[in-house]
Order: C-alpha cells, then sequence, then structure tokens
C-alpha cells in the first residue's frame, strides 16, 4: 500500500471519532491531547508539531549558543523562523545527580576549560552565569514560553555527552549508564518540575534506543513503567515513545500494539529518518526508485501507525543545510513530498549553529544547523523556504465539513503550482496562497471550481491554463517509483513528456527524467510534484472528484 493509499483511507476515517487514543474527557487536564491520528488542542483543533531540536544534553549540560546571543533573542529566531515549538534535550543525571544539577553555568563551562564560553554567557546572558544547571534549563524553557513556543522535554541520554554510538553505555535498559529505575526516576523528577509550565507539552520518553542490549521485552517492559511515570507527575503532558536501532522502526508494534497503559488521549510515538541511514543510495541510485523504495520503507517501519489511529511525530530529521552535499538534497526533495502527503509533526536536528564543545572539540560547526555558527541569522535563507510549506497544518479534524481540494506541491523549493495574477499563467509561488486544485480520477488537474485545467501548449514546451480538459494534453498521470513524474502526452506525435520548473518559476514540460530503466540517475528533482490533500482554510468550494 502506497503512502498515498493509506493517507485516502485515513481521510475516509471519521476525525474526531474515538479511537484507541481518543481525546480524554473533560474532567482531564492538559493543553494537547490526541484524537485518532492528530495531535489537537482542548477544542479539537489542529496543532501540528513544527518544532527545532535544541541541544542541552552534551558535556556542560547547559543549552546550546547562550555565549553567543541572549536567550531571547535565540527564542525570538525560533519563532521568526517558522517554528512553533522546541525538543529541548536534557541528560538523565541532570535530574538524578545533585553534583550535577547543582553546578553554575559558569562552573560547567570552566571545568570543561570553556572559559570563553563561560565569558560569551556573562556578555550575553549574565543573569544565567550563576543559575545552577537546573535552574537555567527552567529559564530556557520558561523563555520559550513567552515566546509562545511548545516545548518537549526529550531525554537525549543518561551521561552527558554526544549522542549516540552503539557502545557508549546509554543505548539501551541495563548498559553501564543507563539503568532504567534512575532513567525512571529522572522522568518523574522532570515531568514533575514543568508540571505548572503549560507550553511543556510533551516528553519524549528517551532519545534512540540502540546497541546490541536492545530486544523487545524490555522495551515494552520499561516504556510502559516510563510512559506511566510521566503521566502520573504530569498528566497535562503528552508521552512520546521512541523505537530501536536508533529510532529507526517502530515495525514491532505492527504485531503488537502497546495497548496496556491506564491513560489514553496522550500517546504519541516518534520515529527518525536521516539520508545517511539510507547508505549511498541518495548518491548513487536513480532518485525515483529511491525515493519511491525508501517512502514505502518508512511507512512499513512507522507510517503504518497512521492508519492505526496513533500520532507519528518524526522527531529528528536533518541534512547539511548550506545545501552542497548531493545525497542530503535528493533526501530533502523526497522527504518533504512524504511530510507534506502524510501532513506529519516533526522536529529538525537542528536549531544549534554551534556547540560549546562536541567530542573534545570546542566550538564545532553544526552544518545540520538552522543557524550559523555564531548563532546570529538562518544559515541558509533558501533552506527555511524549502520547509516552510510543511510548518504550517494541511489538514485540520476540527472543519472536516470545509470543503476538501488538493496542493500541488513542488518538494524542491517548497512551493506550490498557483495561477499568476499577472498573466495568468501557471507559475511556482507561496503554498500560504494557498490555491486549490482537483485532481480527478481522469487524471486532470482542474483549478477550483472555475472548471480550467492545466494543459500543455506545443509552443516552448509551455503549460498553460484551458477550457477544453479532454485531450491527451490535460491528462497527468503520475509516474515513476516516487509518483511524482507528472507525465503527459502532447503534439503530433504524442510523444510522453513530465511538468518541470523553469528557472523563472514558470511551468513547463521537458523530456521525463530518471525513469527507472535508465539506471542511476539523480537529474528529476525539478520535475518532482505531490498532490496534497488538504481542508485548511482558504480553498475553493469545489465538490472532491479523487476516485478511490
Amino acid at each position: 500500500m502506497s503512502p498515498g493509499d493509506i493517507l485516502l483511507l485515513l481521510l475516509l476515517f471519521p476525525l474526531l471519532s474515538l479511537s484507541p487514543n481518543a481525546v480524554a474527557g473533560s474532567d482531564d487536564v492538559g493543553v494537547l491531547f490526541t484524537s485518532s491520528r492528530w495531535i489537537v488542542d482542548r477544542t479539537g483543533s489542529r496543532v501540528k508539531l513544527a518544532c527545532a531540536n535544541w541541544a542541552a544534553h552534551l558535556d556542560p549540560v547547559v543549552a546550546e549558543g547562550l555565549g553567543n546571543q541572549p536567550v531571547d533573542r535565540i527564542a525570538s529566531s525560533v519563532r521568526s523562523m517558522g517554528f512553533n515549538c522546541v525538543r529541548l534535550t536534557w541528560p538523565v543525571y541532570l535530574a538524578t545527580r545533585t553534583s550535577l544539577a547543582s553546578l553554575t553555568v559558569d562552573g560547567s563551562l570552566r571545568r570543561l576549560g570553556l572559559a570563553d564560553s563561560a565569558e560569551g554567557v556573562a556578555v550575553n546572558n549574565p543573569r544565567l552565569l550563576n543559575l545552577t544547571l537546573i535552574e537555567a534549563f527552567k529559564e530556557v524553557v520558561w523563555t520559550l514560553g513567552r515566546h509562545n513556543i511548545m516545548v518537549i522535554l526529550d531525554n537525549q541520554i543518561s551521561a552527558p555527552g554526544w549522542c549516540c554510538s552503539k557502545l557508549d553505555g546509554n543505548g539501551f535498559f541495563g548498559d553501564k549508564y543507563f539503568d532504567p529505575n534512575e532513567w525512571i526516576e529522572s522522568l518523574k523528577k522532570m515531568a514533575a518540575i514543568f508540571n505548572s509550565s503549560p507550553n511543556v507539552v510533551g516528553i519524549s520518553l528517551r532519545n534512540e534506543l540502540r546497541g546490541p542490549r536492545q530486544n523487545l521485552i524490555d522495551w515494552y517492559r520499561y516504556m510502559q513503567r516510563g510512559a506511566e511515570a510521566v503521566h502520573a507527575a504530569n498528566p497535562a503532558v503528552l508521552v512520546i515513545l521512541s523505537g530501536l536501532d536508533y529510532d529507526k522502526t517502530l515495525a514491532f508494534l505492527h504485531d503488537k500494539p502497546l495497548e496496556d497503559l491506564s491513560f489514553k488521549g496522550k500517546l504519541v510515538f516518534e520515529l527518525h529518518w536521516y539520508g545517511f541511514s539510507d547508505g549511498g543510495d541518495w548518491e548513487n541510485g536513480n532518485t525515483n526508485a529511491v525515493c519511491g523504495d525508501i517512502s514505502q520503507g518508512i511507512m512499513a517501519k512507522g507510517g503504518f501507525l497512521l492508519e492505526q489511529g496513533w500520532p507519528l511525530f518524526l522527531s529528528e530529521f536533518g541534512v547539511d543545510i548550506k545545501g552542497d552535499n548531493p545525497g542530503d538534497n535528493h533526501f530533502l526533495s523526497c522527504f518533504l513530498s512524504v511530510a507534506a502527503e502524510l501532513d506529519l509533526d516533526w522536529a529538525i536536528w537542528a536549531l544549534q549553529g554551534s556547540y560549546y564543545i562536541r567530542e573534545g572539540r570546542p566550538n564545532y560547526d553544526e552544518t545540520y544547523g538552522v543557524l550559523s555558527w555564531d548563532w546570529s541569522e538562518p544559515r541558509n535563507p533558501y533552506f527555511l523556504q524549502r520547509i516552510s510549506a510543511i510548518q504550517s497544518p494541511f489538514q485540520d479534524p476540527s472543519i472536516s465539513n470545509s470543503p476538501a481540494y488538493d496542493v500541488i506541491f513542488h518538494p524542491s523549493t517548497g512551493l506550490c503550482v498557483l495561477r499568476d495574477r499577472l498573466n495568468g499563467r501557471p507559475v511556482l509561488g507561496s503554498c500560504d496562497e494557498n490555491e486549490a486544485w482537483n485532481y480527478t480520477s481522469q487524471h486532470k488537474l482542474v483549478l477550483k471550481d472555475s472548471g480550467l485545467c492545466l494543459q500543455t501548449e506545443e509552443e516552448d514546451n509551455g503549460v498553460k491554463f484551458g477550457e477544453e480538459c479532454e485531450d491527451s494534453g490535460s491528462k497527468w498521470e503520475a509516474i515513476s517509483k516516487s509518483g511524482m513524474l507528472l507525465s503527459t502526452r502532447s503534439g503530433n506525435n504524442g510523444s510522453l513528456a513530465c511538468m518541470d520548473v523553469r528557472s523563472d518559476k514558470a511551468i513547463v514540460t521537458s523530456p521525463c527524467s530518471c525513469l527507472e530503466k535508465e539506471g542511476p540517475c539523480s537529474a528529476a528533482e525539478s520535475q518532482w510534484f505531490k498532490i496534497v490533500y488538504s481542508n485548511r482554510r482558504g480553498g475553493s468550494s469545489f465538490s472532491k472528484l479523487r476516485s478511490s
């Protein structure tokens, strides 16, 4: 079953009907709940998590960047870049080892030889310098709250340090630094500390379980204990459970769901997806085939939970944000297409542009960071454009009576196909403009309820709007394993061509690239278009014609 098939099945479900994790009763507390596969507020309105990971679990146990910029400025940057949420990491020992938690920020940095960083905190965040590590952590959370930013507390590791190795002693229950009882105690304490912090909306129990000790018996035993401990200490928060093998798989839940929890309406599962986890496929393979195959794999590893009525939070994905890594660029286009089609909640790794110290190297540059090395500006504004379309929800279960429509999303730019208001031609533009399409069962792309459809024209291989929608040049069929090449036949000889984009963002056709028979090929992404279902307000009032 394809991601599109699964999405269509989901849309047939009553979006606010009771499910295994339906919205809890009115006597329960909390700011967020779950309803079928959605995260919602008390009114049932969708709350989409569009988060950035902010590390505070490394050796200093201080939120990164406080020596570079004031914490208020960092929080403001999070909001201005379009994120509504931070996944803030922490180590077990911050909650359980008084000798660590009682260190001051200044003392923790200086014990590691990071005098320059301590002096930077004194300049940029003088109020935090002499706070204890746990009090400084609270201040970061509360500052994010003042900027209306939600926080998910993520237990990244036990002993502070860079994560993650299979043999670092932090990988699985019973490892050298991973005592299950101490871990549960830490969850209780952190949940209780933030019981009165309304912007703390979730707690992720443990990041990237891994290593030779992995087994399902302990996963079910301890994840259930951890979930119950968090909920008992703080019923307000979502309880977020990770999978195995660096959180790359939750496939075991397909045959054995987690059904024995005492609470409902708060459980979310999380999954991670990085291009480097797929070997060298993104660099060396046919990108149409690679995207199609790996997308199917993601559905098998965790996407099926959406069909079963559980929220799935893609709590880590990331790329080299400079944009000069071809494999990462291919991966990102595929990721964005899946994230848009399934309308996933997600968190990018990472916010931080640099680290105080990472693996023994001070002032380490984080090339996956959305902020620059000195935390002063976005590392790559074009990257922010690419992810902007998935920062807003395409679907909202609370407005299920709103007319449904399609969006034509172009993942390699992060833009959508719109009608140019000046010349009436199809072009790429901001997805916020919310142009509504209808991709019919006859493979026609009809604009709103106007009756205009996309057609090819022989002159300059252009694409135009027309009223005569019955010829072959008005049929756009998705081909290739990626399902994103929108092909048509045009001209006197009926040759096959695919929708494409010119440098001026005009929509044209060109010979279809990277069909599987061509072998290794990486030139297809300008031709990738994803038809995305939406019901967000602002669309047209036409009737949905897509067949099942």
